[in-house]
């Protein structure tokens, strides 16, 4: 989403870090931008340029006392550089690493000096309501929740791509009426909001309001804007082992509950999905996770067991069928899968045999088909072509 605001609209966040500048006292500005972005940071450059061109950015802007200058810094792409003195710490030169607060960065921040510093979408909000006023924004979104809020919605829904809706909009209407619903007819199961750091929504909350207060009450939270849709075909266990294994990976490894704790969720989650998990496994995982959400130093180390959290929280009996009945309902987890035809409710079309890569469905025309267990490489392909649901 600030990718978007980068390459379409630089010039809105240039003019209201000059806004902030002037208010604060501030003389140089700096934006963090990861170097995978390339045609963010051209951009970006181009319109740093244009604005010192025409006197908007420098020395004695408008023929004033006012001086400020604005420089662009690369990231490495590093997860950790949201968490603000991460972020800090990688603009001086060194490791992106947390540190300890306080002092805070408004107290000392950037080189020891009082920092100001805000997300590249607050600051494309600046402009617009200077000029059309304060009211006019708070007419927007809810009470608590002012404005909009700009989406990267994907997953299992129809339209994929970034949206901007009023703060208040349900989860429904984005996932139906603006991403026109799930694919192939499938079933809505949960929402993952926040990024790998958020939480699962699942199918009960689907008309709560996506503001920040509703997210946070159902174990959720706005985090970077990410909304990816799951259907019923997803795992709910495999799903908290993906977003877990992007937050290990991610660690800086400056605190031990953020470096080792979550590597040790990941690898209870690991098992679980082999088939090879018991039920203290559950109760080991959720100690776990409560206890590096308490003692990390950052928020990537405290947000990190959310997606577990939340999932276990909603999807429990999906956690105990892995460790107790060593069954995956949504048969991603291959260990222990078996994917089987419903005499009930095959119709013998056929498309489920003609779609298999590894020809595992057996059966003539107009008759009902059978899976080859001994073939079947459990991909999947068979559930996602059969129109009847008469595979599991």
């Amino acid at each position: 989403m600030d990718r978007s605001i980068l390459e379409g609209d630089p010039h809105s966040v240039l003019e209201a870090m000059a806004i902030a500048a002037f208010c604060i006292g501030a003389s140089k500005g700096y934006i963090y931008v990861r170097a995978e972005y390339p045609i963010a940071v051209k951009r970006l450059q181009i319109a740093i340029n244009q604005a010192r061109e025409y006197g908007l950015l420098g020395e004695h802007i408008f023929d004033s006392d006012f001086d400020f200058d604005i420089e662009i810094r690369l990231g490495a792409g590093a997860f950790v550089c949201g968490e603000e003195t991460a972020l800090l710490e990688s603009i001086e030169g060194k490791r992106g690493q947390p540190r300890v607060k306080p002092p805070y960065p408004a107290n000392s921040g950037l080189w020891g000096k009082p920092t100001l510093i805000n997300n590249v979408e607050t600051y494309a909000n600046i402009a617009q309501i200077i000029l059309k006023g304060s009211d006019w924004y708070s007419s927007i979104g809810t009470e608590n929740s002012k404005g909009t809020k700009v989406f990267a919605l994907g997953g299992n829904v129809n339209n994929i791509g970034l949206v901007e809706v009023p703060m208040g909009t349900t989860l429904r209407e984005i996932v139906y009426d603006i991403g026109g619903g799930i694919p192939n007819g499938r079933d809505f199961k949960a929402a993952q909001t926040g990024g790998p750091s958020g939480g699962c929504i699942p199918k009960e909350h689907l008309d709560t309001p996506i503001d920040y207060e509703s997210l946070k009450d159902i174990g959720s939270m706005m985090g970077s804007g990410g909304l990816i849709v799951m259907d019923d075909t997803k795992c709910m266990v495999s799903l908290a082992k993906f977003y877990l294994e992007f937050t290990v990976s991610e660690s800086c490894g400056k605190c031990t509950p953020c470096r080792i704790g979550t590597k040790r969720m990941y690898e209870i989650l690991q098992k679980l999905c082999e088939g090879k998990g018991t039920e203290l496994d559950i109760y080991q995982l959720e100690k776990l996770a409560e206890n590096i959400q308490k003692s990390s130093i950052c928020g990537l180390g405290q947000s990190a067991p959310n997606p577990v959290i939340s999932t276990l929280k909603y999807f429990r009996e999906e956690f105990k069928e892995h460790a107790i009945d060593k069954n995956c309902r949504a048969l991603e987890c291959k260990a222990m899968s078996k994917i089987t035809i419903h005499e009930d409710k095959c119709k013998g079309c056929g498309l489920c045999q003609k779609s298999c890569p590894v020809s595992a469905i057996e059966g003539e025309a107009r008759e009902k088909r059978v899976i080859n267990q001994d073939k079947c490489i459990k991909c999947g392909t068979c559930l996602t072509s059969c129109p009847f649901k008469a595979i599991g």
